[in-house]
């Protein structure tokens, strides 16, 4: 069993598992902090971004005016952004089965693997993961879509050039793969791969293995996924929360008993409360609105925003925020908070009850109702000339590189009455807002993870009891910033597996048994011996058919008898003759027995010496040696048949068979 890991980042993971002659992609996600490197996509035109300068080295040797530009002592790459993709070259990635997706942004990668590397596969994923995971991609495409570039930067890219950046630049991993984003063609021929599967449904792949995706608390769908044979159990947890929020709670007892336990995605903020997070984004909210400011917060069009908006809906009247507009500007914001509302299975029992009453299961459809909420797919049309300050506004994307955020940033970042809220833990603030730099507006960091951390999985991992465990390898050390805080890692005994983009491992355990069914007129030949009491053996001599991973054993056929005949013919070759099976012998010798029973037949001269493994009896007189060992009888007698037929017969009167 193996296990090929293609990401480098334990949240965005992509692996391949080999496991009973099937190929298992588990995620694709896509690496979406690569666009940090690059400007930032503005709406409409930006003075201040075309009048950026271009970078030059300081031996003037590299003057890649059109690709590089120079922001506030920072370098960016002047084009449309890219993303990193899964590793491609570790293995053929059309050999892949299938690929089960645990959260919808897990599968941001998908289009770039079904697509561009030959899979023919089949990829299992819950209904609200693909339809939240189709939002989501239609949104990508259309930030990069409505703000096209001409150009695009590759000189950059050359290793000798790339040396000579300065960090973060130089740093950066595997540039010559990075890909534009993909077309809305490509979306929709990828998810029509897809296969919808419920909560504890289980597939089963080409006979060999069973999956069965169970409920991960984290988002809406968002599952953990069961890996099993016959004998064998591979528990895949990605992306999964105890907290109460809006999804199902998580499914633990599904995951005893697992002889390998792969984990990942756990929080990026150990130290940071969401409780904590989200009374200290409203306090600072509330704040900003009593000043006279405006709040911007870039968030994903689904996930958190729920959380927040209910939040909100608590907090709105208490801190007399009633007059202030809320507006949700997203090409996909209609779609988004309307999906949440009828996906009522996948919530939480409390959500779920409501829908009974009948009431929206999430408070922002009466935010909506009262005007307090509004939604617009974009800045333009409606939402220019229903605009007005103060307000607070939720949009795309947390990276502030493209999407309608690029705006507002550009509007509202001269002025320190307005803030900035991040409660996105993908991304650092800082990156985020180097290209807006020199930046007047307040900036608040306030990241919402929901996801385990270290106290919670270690608490989890004691209750499950897998064999073993394989994580990223930046779960089995501290944070570089705090190293000295050991409770940030994970500490198991054995110690964990780790893992890194491009690794391959080698699983420690190894299949010791398969299941084979037996034909009933087979089953009613056998004639069981019991060898002691209550166990009972039978021999059997059979022919083994396999056929789909499922293994079957037939009665032996007959050879069919030779057809008469009177012309004499080239003798045909004869069909191997089935000898019967020898019995199998079972049980033991015992020592001072035997040695009785051979005075009886008048071997009296029996030198004994004890061995490792039993006993060795030299028959002095008949120059014979019997070696009596736990697995097997040797008798060694040289020239002497009738003897060693006598000797035979005597052990065998001790011995069963079967």
């Amino acid at each position: 069993m193996k296990l090929y890991c293609l990401s480098g980042h334990p949240t965005l993971p992509c692996n391949v598992l080999k496991f009973k002659s099937t190929t298992i992609m588990l995620d694709c996600g896509l690496d979406t902090t690569s666009v940090l490197n690059f400007l930032p996509l503005p709406l409409v035109h930006s003075p201040r971004l075309s009048k950026l300068p271009s970078w030059v080295s300081k031996d003037g040797t590299i003057n890649l005016e059109k690709e590089l530009k120079e922001c506030a002592g920072r370098v960016f790459v002047d084009s449309q952004p890219e993303f990193c993709l899964p590793e491609r070259e570790l293995l053929d990635l059309s050999t892949v089965d299938v690929i089960l997706v645990s959260n919808y942004h897990c599968m941001m990668a998908l289009p770039y693997i079904t697509e561009h590397t030959g899979f023919t596969g089949t990829v299992y994923a819950t209904e609200p993961t693909l339809q939240i995971g189709r939002l989501l991609m239609e949104e990508l495409v259309n930030f990069m879509e409505r703000v096209p570039k001409a150009q695009s930067a590759t000189c950059w890219k050359n290793k000798e050039i790339q040396r000579m950046l300065p960090g973060p630049l130089k740093d950066a991993v595997d540039v010559w793969t990075w890909k534009r984003s993909y077309s809305m063609q490509e979306v929709n021929s990828a998810l029509s791969k897809v296969q919808l599967v419920g909560y504890s449904q289980k597939v089963e792949l080409f006979g060999a293995v069973q999956v069965s995706p169970l409920s991960s608390g984290y988002s809406l769908g968002s599952s953990n996924w069961i890996i099993q044979s016959h004998h064998e159990k591979v528990s895949y947890v990605s992306g999964s929360s105890l907290l109460t929020t809006h999804p199902q709670p998580m499914d633990q007892s599904s995951l005893k008993n697992s002889d390998v336990l792969i984990l990942t995605g756990l929080t990026q903020m150990p130290t940071a409360n969401p409780d904590g997070m989200l009374g200290e984004f409203c306090s600072n909210l509330a704040m900003t609105i009593r000043a006279g400011g405006n709040v911007l917060v870039p968030c994903y069009s689904s996930g958190v925003i729920y959380d927040l908006l209910e939040c909100l809906y608590q907090f709105i009247d208490s801190a007399n925020l009633g007059t202030t507009p809320f507006y949700f500007i997203s090409p996909i914001a209609n779609s988004s908070l309307e999906f949440s509302q009828i996906f009522a299975e996948w919530l939480c029992h409390n959500k779920q009850s409501k829908v009974y009453l009948p009431e929206p299961p999430f408070p922002h459809a009466e935010l909506i109702q009262t005007n307090k909420l509004k939604h617009y797919s974009s800045i333009h049309g409606d939402f220019s000339s229903e605009f007005r300050q103060p307000c607070v506004v939720f949009t795309g994307h947390p990276s502030l590189r493209f999407g309608d955020v690029v705006h507002f940033m550009e509007l509202w970042g001269k002025s320190s009455l307005n803030t900035i809220i991040f409660t996105e833990p993908d991304f650092s603030y800082l990156d985020a807002l180097a290209p807006y730099q020199p930046l007047a507006m307040k900036c608040v960091y306030c990241p919402i993870d929901t996801r385990l951390n270290f106290h919670q999985v270690s608490k989890l991992l004691k209750e499950v009891q897998p064999l073993h465990v394989v994580c990223p390898e930046q779960y089995t050390q501290p944070p570089q910033s705090q190293s000295h805080r050991s409770d940030l890692m994970l500490e198991l005994h054995p110690p964990p597996m780790p893992y890194r983009r491009c690794s391959v491992l080698s699983l420690p355990f190894r299949r010791r048994y398969e299941r084979v069914y037996i034909l009933p007129e087979l089953a009613n030949s056998l004639v069981p011996s019991e060898i002691k009491p209550g166990v009972s053996l039978a021999t059997v001599s059979a022919v083994l058919h396999s056929k789909d991973n499922k293994h079957t054993l037939h009665s032996v056929p007959k050879p069919p008898p030779a057809p008469p005949s009177k012309k004499r013919k080239r003798v045909p070759e004869e069909p191997p003759v089935l000898l019967a099976p020898k019995p199998l012998l079972s049980g033991a010798v015992p020592l001072e027995a035997f040695l009785a029973t051979l005075q009886k037949h008048g071997i009296t001269e029996v030198k004994v010496e004890e061995t490792a493994d039993g006993h060795i009896l030299h028959l002095q007189a008949e120059d014979t040696l019997i070696q009596l060992e736990e697995d097997g009888t040797h008798i060694v007698c040289d020239n002497n048949e009738p003897l060693r037929t006598t000797l035979r017969d005597l052990v065998l009167r001790f011995l069963q068979k079967l």
